[in-house]
């Protein structure tokens, strides 16, 4: 059993690995005494996964299926399952999940827990989507949680704080189809004068940058069949739309210029391929409010020349808000601005503190799986029901069976 996380800067400290193949057995295993933790795709940059000396607990193995309510517009799915694999058995019950992010590798549970997301002005974080949890208990109990369980927005972006989630209940809608178009090289000033308008242009848009490059780099356009079906602006922030045939072959990504369906678009990457630059990298992700979307792009490309040397690139995205406890776009139309950085770990560690200092004006979130400095007292400060959180945390895990050092650091334990 891999014993490090996707990127292999982080190792598990955990004494062993268990992948129960029943509830029973997951229910003896968690309520049997000491450290517990749920264990997924290792997509997280730090060890929020981890529990030293204790268990890492797979959930791949319990036996679930995906069951789509067609009446009710849910899915059940396995808490283990990657999204990819998740959304290609929901196409072919012939329903669809509002979003997808970058990367179709990563699980629901994990993914939903840390606040991961896709882009577009009108969708909200994945974890929105959820309207009902099964989990596992530190007292080794199945409990349910549906849609008007009071406790249920705390859950739904929970840290892996309260249990072991073993399946996920999805708001689903009718299967659609998306194509996707690359806009390349709009300048600075351009971009910023209709930036509203840009980020607002198709159903999903995702701006691609180097902060000390002289022009961004690409707007990145999924456009839903029926919703973007207007015929293509001449341009875009003095953009130039790409045709397909231009752009390089990448067997990684997801095709461009035709159309398919949403589980084959939505994501940038294949789910057959290898996502991003294949682990060999560290993430972090900040996220700020709408207003102060053009400011807070600004700061950073102020310390552009600061980060060149360790930054592959960044992606900018669009979160609408959402009332989950902690996500990072709790009440807050978000732009979220994440940085996929070359495996320079001490500089890159060395980073985080000043860029939130450039990011302070605008009280910056983070991305809860990747790399960020916020500590315990700021993250109070920017989360209306932090200490709510903090609370039920203590009521459904009063001895800290799923307490780890993570945890300890925002103040959790």
């Amino acid at each position: 059993m891999t014993r490090t996380n996707w990127s292999d800067n982080v190792t598990y400290t955990a004494e062993r690995v268990v992948a129960p193949t029943s509830l029973d057995q997951l229910s003896v295993l968690v309520a049997s005494g000491g450290g517990r933790k749920a264990l997924g795709t290792r997509h997280c940059f730090h060890d929020i996964a981890d529990t030293p000396g204790g268990v890492q607990v797979r959930v791949d193995d319990l036996g679930f299926d995906v069951e789509v309510d067609h009446e009710a517009m849910t899915a059940v799915v396995p808490a283990g399952w990657s999204y990819g694999r998740v959304a290609r058995a929901l196409e072919a019950e012939g329903v669809a999940l509002h979003n997808l992010g970058s990367l179709p590798h990563i699980s629901v549970a994990g993914a939903t827990a840390t606040g991961t997301h896709g882009s577009g002005d009108t969708n909200r974080m994945l974890a929105a989507a959820i309207v009902g949890i099964e989990l596992v208990t530190a007292a080794g109990d199945v409990r349910t949680f549906g849609a008007d369980h009071p406790d249920l927005p705390a859950l739904a972006t929970g840290l892996g704080a309260f249990g072991v989630i073993t399946r996920l209940t999805l708001a689903v809608e009718p299967s659609y189809r998306v194509w996707q178009e690359m806009w390349f090289s709009p300048s600075w000033d351009e971009l910023f004068a209709d930036f509203d308008a840009v980020m607002a242009g198709a159903y999903s848009v995702n701006l691609h940058v180097g902060f000390s490059e002289p022009r961004p780099r690409l707007i990145w356009r999924k456009c839903r069949v029926g919703v973007d079906d207007a015929d293509p602006p001449a341009s875009i922030a003095g953009a130039r739309l790409v045709e397909p045939a231009d752009i390089p072959p990448n067997e990684n990504r997801t095709e461009i210029g035709t159309v398919g369906p949403w589980c084959d678009r939505l994501a940038h990457f294949r789910l057959d391929g290898v996502p991003s630059v294949g682990g060999d990298e560290l993430q972090s992700e900040w996220f700020v409010a709408r207003e102060h979307a053009v400011d807070a792009i600004e700061a950073l490309r102020a310390m552009g020349e600061r980060l060149a040397p360790h930054l592959y690139g960044s992606e900018i995205r669009t979160v609408a808000a959402d009332d989950l406890w902690l996500s990072p776009a709790h009440g807050l139309d978000c732009l979220s601005i994440g940085l996929t950085w070359r495996k320079h770990p001490e500089e890159v560690a060395a980073l985080q503190a000043p860029i939130e200092a450039a990011l302070e004006p605008f009280s910056p979130r983070a991305h809860w799986g990747k790399l960020f400095a916020l500590d315990a007292d700021v993250l109070r400060s920017r989360y209306e029901r932090y200490d709510d959180f903090v609370e039920l945390v203590h009521r459904y895990d009063p001895d800290g069976r799923f307490a780890n050092p993570f945890l300890r650091r925002l103040g959790v334990w």
